[in-house]
């Protein structure tokens, strides 16, 4: 599983013009789910998402979490963060789970990090065309993918 993560002032996610789900300062998630991704792979970058320290203390060092700071989490799915561009100007997304492996896995990453912080955790709509926006923080975006965990 491959996570880009903002820090956001706000965040949200709309359909056909309508938002589905908004946040206000906290962490926008992009999930993208490969064949082969495991329930292990989603339990550690649980762990990751909730306790990376990317949120500023009193002075002003990056060294709090997005539970210390009592902030909300918004996840969206996106397998183009699967892709591959190694040939040619095209990316193949060859390597994206179908929905059979995607969907669980995503669906459970979103409730285990709500567990995880208390709260609900924003979603988007899995497979839609969405509109994402946001304020992002800094600007700080962080990657992480499961299969890289050296």
């Amino acid at each position: 599983m491959r996570l880009v993560i903002q820090r956001v002032r706000e965040a949200s996610v709309s359909i056909d013009g309508k938002t589905v789900s908004a946040i206000g300062k906290g962490l926008l998630v992009l999930v993208g789910v490969e064949n082969g991704d495991t329930e292990e792979d989603m339990r550690w970058l649980v762990g990751k998402t909730v306790g990376l320290r990317i949120f500023d203390d009193e002075n002003g060092v990056m060294n709090r979490s997005v539970l210390d700071c009592n902030g909300e989490i918004l996840a969206v799915s996106q397998f183009t963060l699967t892709a591959s561009t190694r040939k040619g100007n095209r990316p193949s997304y060859i390597r994206a789970a179908g929905h059979d492996v995607a969907v669980p896995l995503y669906e459970k990453y979103c409730e285990d990090v709500s567990d995880a912080i208390g709260k609900p955790v924003g979603r988007g709509v899995f497979g839609a065309d969405m509109q994402v926006s946001l304020v992002n923080d800094g600007p700080v975006t962080i990657i992480i993918d499961s299969r890289i965990k050296e």
